[in-house]
C-alpha cells in the first residue's frame, strides 16, 4: 500500500456494534475525502454473528483478512444468545484469539472528561481539576490466556484459572508505557497486587528495575485495590497507568464512569501486527434497534487510528472537535443526557458530528485558498 492508501478490516460484531461502526466509518470516509487519503473498508463476520454464520467466532477468512489489513476496526462482541456456548467457542474467545494472532500486546485506553460533560462526572470536581490519563493494559497475557479447568461434579466441582507472566512480557509492556509517558507528563503508576500474587511480585520487580534506567520518568507503584480507590479520590494524580490484563480490564471500566459514560471511551491496541481499535463498551443487547447507542467511543476510535497509526494529527483533531462541538450544543445520547440538554438517537448524533466536521472542512478550504 502507498502511504496514503490503507485497507481497514471492519468487524461490526454483535449487538450495537454494527450501529456504532456505521457512524465511525462514515466519519472516516469524510476525513479521507478532506485530507486526501484513501481507505478500503472490508467487512468480515466476527463474534456471535460469525458463530451463527460459520460455526466459530473467528473464522479463518476473518483472521486472514485482519492479518492482511493495515488496521482493524471492531464494534463489539457477545450477547445472551451465545452465553451457553463453551468458553472456547463463545464470542469473547474469538476476541482473545484475534488479539493473540495480531500480536497486539499493548492496549491504550484514554480516560478524558470532555469539557461539556463535566456535570456528568460522579465526582465533586474543583474547577481546576482535569481528568486526562491513559491506562496502558497488557493485552495478551495473564489469567485470560492461561489454562482454564473444571473438574468434578456437584459439591465436588472445582475450577481453576492460571495467571502467568514472563519477564520479557512485562518488559515489553513497560517499555511501551514509558514511551507513552514521554509523550505526556512523564509520570507512570504501575498497578499490581505484589503483596499477594507471584505474578505481581515479578511484575513489580521488573518495572522497578526498568525504572532505574528511566531517570527522566517518575515511576511509582500502587496495589490494585488502592489504585481503584485513588481513581475515585484523586483522578488528576494520574498520567499513565501501567497494568496487567485483568487489572486493566477492571480499572478501565471504573475509570470510564469518570468520563460520563463507558460509551465515550475508545481504545487502541498495538503490537507486532495491524493495530486494533474498538470502543470499550459491550454489545448492549437491550439497545439494539432502538437507535440509542452512543457512537462517540467508536468515532473517537477513528481519531485514535488516524493519529497513532497513520500519523494524521490534523484529521484526528477535526474528529475530536466535531464531537466536542455537538456536545457543547447540548445534544446528547441517552447515556450522557442531563437537565437542559436535548436527547437524540445515536444516528442523529453521528450525523451532527459529520455536519460539524464538514463546516470546519469548508472553513479550512476557504482559509487555504486565501493568498498569504
Amino acid at each position: 500500500m502507498s502511504s496514503r492508501q490503507w485497507t481497514i478490516a471492519v468487524l461490526p460484531g454483535d449487538g450495537i456494534g454494527p450501529e456504532v461502526i456505521r457512524a465511525a466509518t462514515a466519519v472516516l470516509q469524510d476525513c479521507a475525502g478532506e485530507y486526501g487519503f484513501q481507505v478500503n473498508l472490508v467487512e468480515f463476520p466476527f463474534g456471535g454473528v460469525a458463530i451463527d454464520k460459520c460455526g466459530k467466532p473467528l473464522p479463518r477468512e476473518t483472521l486472514d483478512g485482519c492479518l492482511k489489513a493495515d488496521a482493524v476496526l471492531l464494534g463489539a462482541v457477545g450477547g445472551p444468545k451465545w452465553d451457553s456456548q463453551p468458553l472456547d467457542r463463545r464470542p469473547e474467545a474469538g476476541l482473545l484469539g484475534l488479539r493473540q494472532a495480531l500480536g497486539v500486546y499493548a492496549n491504550v485506553r484514554p480516560i478524558q472528561l470532555r469539557t461539556a460533560l463535566r456535570g456528568l462526572s460522579p465526582l465533586r470536581l474543583n474547577a481546576e481539576t482535569e481528568i486526562d490519563f491513559e491506562i496502558i493494559r497488557e493485552l495478551v497475557g495473564d489469567i485470560y490466556f492461561g489454562a482454564h479447568t473444571t473438574e468434578g461434579e456437584g459439591d465436588n466441582e472445582r475450577a481453576s484459572d492460571l495467571a502467568s507472566y514472563s519477564v520479557p512480557e512485562i518488559e515489553r509492556i513497560t517499555r511501551f508505557a514509558f514511551a507513552r509517558a514521554r509523550r505526556r507528563a512523564r509520570r507512570v503508576t504501575s498497578v499490581d497486587k505484589a503483596n499477594v500474587l507471584a505474578t505481581s511480585r515479578l511484575w513489580r520487580r521488573t518495572v522497578t528495575r526498568m525504572a532505574e534506567g528511566a531517570s527522566d520518568l517518575a515511576v511509582k507503584h500502587l496495589y490494585v485495590d488502592n489504585a481503584s480507590m485513588q481513581i475515585i479520590l484523586r483522578p488528576d494524580q494520574f498520567d499513565v497507568l501501567l497494568t496487567s490484563n485483568l487489572f486493566g480490564d477492571i480499572l478501565s471500566d471504573e475509570a470510564a464512569a469518570l468520563a460520563g459514560s463507558i460509551g465515550m471511551i475508545p481504545s487502541w491496541s498495538a503490537g507486532d501486527g495491524p493495530p486494533l481499535v474498538e470502543p470499550i463498551h459491550g454489545t448492549a443487547p437491550q439497545l439494539v434497534g432502538k437507535d440509542m447507542a452512543n457512537p462517540c467511543g467508536a468515532i473517537l476510535c477513528v481519531s485514535l487510528l488516524l493519529r497513532e497509526q497513520f500519523h494524521l494529527r490534523e484529521a484526528a483533531e477535526a474528529i475530536e472537535r466535531g464531537v466536542d462541538a455537538v456536545l457543547a450544543d447540548g445534544m446528547r445520547t441517552a447515556d450522557i443526557a442531563e437537565v437542559g440538554t436535548r436527547t437524540v438517537g445515536g444516528s442523529q448524533f453521528a450525523a451532527e458530528v459529520q455536519m460539524q466536521m464538514r463546516q470546519a472542512f469548508r472553513q479550512r478550504r476557504t482559509e487555504r485558498a486565501q493568498p498569504a
